[in-house]
């Protein structure tokens, strides 16, 4: 009976440190930090590379000033006909806390970038990752 106990206190204690080690809470290893990333699509129609720059620096660049990475590429969408209209587009990746503030600065990068470019959508996709320098 002793015996019996002794192994099923083993088990119990093996199955709690492997819980320890492996919390979906702190899936990131020494050294690193949770974090956000949120990589976002504009397109761009008839933004030229300039006003994209400007875009960066007045907009984006205030809200996200620790760092992002920019680039141009080709996209294609299917709009509501059904017809795939293809278009230049600019991706936008940000690496951030998950706090209100991001949160905030993100909404009014997509807000400002619809209204200030004419755009009906912004696509966002956001993922949480482990950083680390």
């Amino acid at each position: 009976m002793i015996g019996h106990l002794r192994f099923t206190l083993l088990i119990a204690v093996a199955l709690l440190s492997a819980c320890a080690t492996s919390s979906p809470e702190s899936p990131c290893h020494a050294g690193e930090q949770q974090a956000v990333v949120d990589s976002l699509y504009f397109g761009s129609g008839d933004v030229k590379p300039e006003q994209w720059q400007d875009f960066l620096a007045t907009v984006i660049t205030p809200r996200f000033p620790a760092g992002l990475t920019s680039w141009a590429a080709a996209g294609q969408w299917r709009n509501d006909a059904g017809v795939i209209e293809k278009e230049s587009s600019y991706i936008l990746q940000l690496v951030h806390a998950d706090s209100p503030q991001a949160e905030t600065g993100v909404q009014e990068v997509l807000s400002m970038y619809k209204s200030r470019f004419h755009q009906r959508a912004v696509l966002r996709t956001r993922t949480r990752t482990c950083m680390s320098f």
